[in-house]
């Protein structure tokens, strides 16, 4: 092995060794995956948001429920908060950035629907405020969090809180729990 390619290889083994770590969420994974089907089910919407990488991970969860993921299915309904430019660039110009996704929920969420917030970090002030507003709207709350979860912690009603101090690392891992809760939706509606 090149010495170039040591630091690519312990890439890869902090990537595994905090995927792995999520073994140690499996009841909160299926408890996140039970709240999306139920609500699905039930004719509800799932909404998404983050910031930077974690707002992509925002966007990745909700094209896969509108368009499809991996099998033929019915259209689900789910949007990114995250994907509407002018609306958020409105928002934070006229009610200041921590309003940024409390305002759309304000508007979009409905008792029964789901948010579903992605944060390396749990520290945002934005998020803090969509999961108040979520509750004010009856909604449920899923987080996946990193960092030990931040100001953010125990504010949902499921918390997956990936162990590690790494960023690109959690990310990777939030990336492989939207993935199984996708698939939990999949076997639902297939």
């Amino acid at each position: 092995m090149a010495e170039s390619q040591q630091p690519m290889i312990e890439s890869i083994e902090r990537s595994i060794q905090t995927i792995t770590s999520l073994t140690s969420h499996v009841d909160a994974i299926e408890q996140a995956c039970e709240l999306v089907v139920d609500a699905l089910l039930a004719g509800k919407k799932v909404l998404t948001a983050g910031h930077g990488g974690s707002a992509a991970d925002a966007l990745h969860m909700a094209e896969e429920f509108v368009g499809r993921f991996v099998n033929d299915r019915q259209s689900l309904p789910a949007i990114a908060l995250v994907a509407d430019s002018t609306l958020m660039t409105c928002i934070a110009n006229d009610y200041g950035y921590d309003e940024l996704f409390a305002r759309q929920i304000e508007g979009l969420g409905q008792t029964g629907d789901v948010l579903v917030i992605f944060s390396s970090s749990g520290n945002s002030p934005s998020l803090k405020r969509a999961i108040e507003m979520a509750r004010l709207k009856n909604m449920h709350v899923i987080s996946l969090l990193g960092k030990g979860g931040g100001p953010i912690t125990g504010q949902s009603d499921v918390e997956i809180i990936v162990a590690g101090e790494e960023t690109a690392r959690i990310q990777e891992a939030h990336t492989v729990v939207l993935h199984i809760i996708l698939e939990a939706v999949e076997r639902q509606f297939a």
